[in-house]
């Protein structure tokens, strides 16, 4: 007779092959079954975010028995000797949190293009965060753009409280990643969110910016208004790696829309007749900053 039991888990945490799942009776540390791990695997098995079944054994441990299928994943392509590996830095996400300063640092909006890029092409609605507002006279002069081709641009400031309420209801009951340069306040902002994280999320923003993805730990952790939040640092190196130049307007919302009344069906909207990207970009329908990130990427260009 056993006394093991089965539960149904999340994994909220990940380092060198351990996984700390958290069930409806606690959180247990697991690894994965043996079977799960038979024959060359392209991609991570099991990673933060996937949603598991686990046996729990008599000492308090688990093993992983299932991983449910995702329903999409942010991935980066690891080159390896014997072939493609496509890591997986969260499983799963409602949504991706871009974290950019108005001020201090300048905000970098070709790096927000490109992340805004991966999100739709990997089919993670976006939110924007415009951080420091207080140290700008009008921050809808500089994100403003993102919010007239769709996007929610939540405007926030840690020193007068400004968005704060509008961040944490965004954030309540789903699992997000939030992610931005260094500097723009998103530990600060997380810290606000959910107090009990001070120098945890400092220590793992570290972590995951230096040495090798598949050794550091990678956690999410849980908000106190419901819902997770994973710092996930790394965007910037996620590679555009499977995407053909004349893919990338699908993933500019403004464009896309625009591609069928080209008169031209491979138009690569830079220099043919009849394209009705360039003249939408001569009417002022499109930005031109917005244009010129289009054609970098386009390009290959970070």
């Amino acid at each position: 007779m056993t006394n093991e039991i089965s539960l149904h888990g999340l994994i909220i945490k990940a380092q060198s092959g351990f996984f700390t799942v958290e069930t409806g009776q606690g959180f247990i540390v697991c690894q994965l079954r043996g079977k799960l791990k038979q024959g060359r695997a392209t991609g991570d098995i099991a990673a933060l975010g996937d949603r598991v079944t686990v046996t729990v054994l008599t000492d308090g441990s688990g093993v992983i028995e299932e991983v449910e299928e995702r329903k999409q994943a942010i991935v980066r392509l690891d080159p390896r000797p014997q072939g493609e590996y496509q890591q997986v830095l969260l499983a799963n996400p409602d949504q991706a949190v871009f974290v950019f300063a108005c001020a201090h640092p300048k905000p970098k909006l070709r790096m927000l293009d490109r992340y805004l890029v991966i999100a739709e092409k990997q089919e993670v609605p976006a939110i924007i965060v415009a951080n420091k507002i207080d140290l700008v006279e009008d921050a809808h002069e500089i994100f403003g753009l993102y919010e007239s081709i769709g996007y929610r641009v939540i405007f926030t400031s840690i020193k007068t409280g400004a968005g704060l309420d509008e961040l944490q209801s965004a954030l309540a009951g789903k699992i997000s990643a939030f992610a931005g340069p260094s500097g723009v306040g998103k530990s600060s902002l997380l810290n606000v969110l959910h107090p009990k994280l001070e120098l945890e999320v400092g220590e793992i923003s570290k972590a995951l910016d230096k040495g090798r993805h598949t050794t550091v730990t990678r956690e999410m952790f849980a908000l106190e208004g419901g819902g997770y939040v994973a710092d996930t640092p790394g965007w910037k190196s996620l590679a555009l790696w499977d995407t053909e130049p004349e893919e990338m307007d699908a993933y500019f919302p403004e464009l896309r829309e625009l591609v069928a009344h080209c008169q031209f069906s491979d138009c690569t909207h830079i220099h043919e007749p009849g394209c009705a990207v360039r003249r939408a970009l001569d009417e002022g329908k499109i930005h031109p900053e917005r244009y010129d990130s289009y054609l970098r990427l386009r390009a290959g260009e970070d």
